[in-house]
């Protein structure tokens, strides 16, 4: 148990899994189990990948130093005796500090995306890299510790802690990443203080609103200070109106320390306001374009 910290309680079925089981452990099995059951390739023949015929300076040029690069990756599940395309030759890069979104329909490829980005599968073949490192080179430990430090997870469904009060939520990834209690404290409460919660610190998720949680997730992702950021569908359980105030705090607070950040999305209003879109169908890249409210 982390020194400071009440004894974790897996949150009740239906939320997803804990954060602290999110960034602990690598996942080796088909993320569809455990997202978007559609969204896979299921049919159809896929045509060479625009990113595979592209030389690199077609793609936007990039801000800097790269944050996130996929180099060739593809990815394959099995499904009884079919082998069905997930990823097929996706290549891009994120640079430092650069806001990219995901789109495409479901079976386009984004939530697998999302768990090669965050360590938390493999490619089939190609290489992901974070901040320079081939996660394919890493062992279990390594890609744990890469999770608590380099990475930040924002989720759909908040996946807080339903026995921990905002304040303790906000502080456990700093202290499984050996922050010391006292540090991971302040920035902890700094954080809540900044996303509107300085009131709502010691409430328990069964007390706060939707968009009181998903303010808390994101007080939680960002208290480690981490280089990259990883959103699936932050706004996707918000009214518009909550969801546009969450993800301007996404953005403002991330450009403070020159945070990537990769979100997969639904909503084109968010995409919009992203640096760059990069667009999937049945797992190829069809576009990758600068977004023209990106400086929103």
């Amino acid at each position: 148990m982390v020194k400071g910290v009440p004894r974790l309680v897996r949150p009740s079925t239906g939320r997803g899994s804990g954060i602290a089981e999110q960034t602990d452990r690598t996942d080796r099995t088909d993320p569809t189990d455990r997202t978007d059951p559609t969204d896979r390739t299921l049919t159809g023949k896929a045509t060479r990948p625009v990113s595979s015929r592209l030389p690199w300076a077609s793609l936007p040029p990039a801000m800097g130093e790269a944050m996130l690069r996929f180099d060739a990756v593809e990815k394959t599940f099995r499904r009884g005796k079919a082998l069905v395309p997930a990823l097929q030759g996706v290549s891009f890069e994120v640079a430092r500090g650069e806001f990219l979104a995901v789109v495409g329909p479901s079976g386009s490829g984004k939530s697998t995306l999302l768990h090669l980005a965050g360590a938390l599968d493999e490619p089939t073949s190609g290489e992901v890299y974070v901040g320079g490192t081939a996660l394919g080179g890493l062992g279990d430990d390594k890609r744990t510790k890469l999770r608590r430090t380099t990475l930040g997870f924002v989720f759909q469904f908040f996946n807080l802690l339903p026995t921990m009060s905002a304040r303790e939520n906000a502080m456990l990834p700093a202290l499984l990443a050996g922050v010391p209690p006292g540090e991971a404290e302040r920035r902890a409460r700094d954080l809540l203080e900044r996303v509107g919660l300085a009131a709502r610190m010691e409430h328990r998720p069964d007390e706060m609103s939707g968009g009181e949680m998903q303010r808390t997730a994101l007080a939680r992702a960002l208290v480690t200070r981490p280089k990259l950021l990883l959103a699936d569908e932050p706004t996707g359980n918000l009214d518009s109106h909550t969801g546009a105030e969450v993800f301007s705090l996404i953005r403002s607070l991330a450009r403070e320390h020159d945070t990537a950040i990769v979100m997969v999305t639904h909503d084109p209003t968010a995409a919009a306001r992203a640096d760059r879109v990069l667009a999937l169908k049945d797992g190829l890249v069809v576009s990758d374009r600068r977004a023209e409210a990106g400086a929103a």
